[in-house]
This record gives structure tokens, C-alpha cells and sequence, in this order.
């Protein structure tokens, strides 16, 4: 009986850990398939360029369209 009470006890303090969970990326991936038509509705987004840097684009549509953006962020591109 004081075994099963053992690990009954092990088993909830082991249940109890905490694993802190990644913080999500502020940045959207581009995924496959492209977008091959994006709507006209300008919301700029910054896309990030696979061979490094970022370019704006119109919208976080027409940024995943280019085949160079990995991912991109809402909103223009800080200066």
C-alpha cells in the first residue's frame, strides 16, 4: 500500500512540472502554394527575404506571392 501511495505521489508531482511553452513568432511563414491572386486591399506587411533583408510589400498576401519572402510581419518596414 505505501508503494502505490509512493507513486501515486510521483506521478502527480511529475504531472506538476512546468515546461514553458516557446513564444510564438510576431512573424507569419509564407507556405506552399503560393498565393497566385491577392485582393487590392492595402495593408502593408515587411517581408523577410530568404537571402536576408526585408522589402515592403501591399499586403502579407502579395509578400508570400514572391517566392524570395520566407515570412513577413504586419506593417511597414522600420526604417
Amino acid at each position: 500500500m505505501r508503494i502505490c501511495f509512493v507513486l501515486v505521489a510521483l506521478l502527480a508531482i511529475a504531472g506538476c512540472s512546468s515546461n514553458p511553452k516557446p513564444e510564438a513568432s510576431p512573424y507569419t511563414q509564407c507556405t506552399e502554394p503560393r498565393p497566385q491572386v491577392c485582393t487590392m486591399i492595402y495593408d502593408p506587411a515587411c517581408g523577410n527575404l530568404a537571402a536576408g533583408g526585408q522589402k515592403e510589400y501591399a499586403s502579407g498576401c502579395n509578400a508570400c506571392a514572391d517566392d524570395a519572402v520566407t515570412s513577413y510581419l504586419p506593417g511597414p518596414c522600420a526604417e
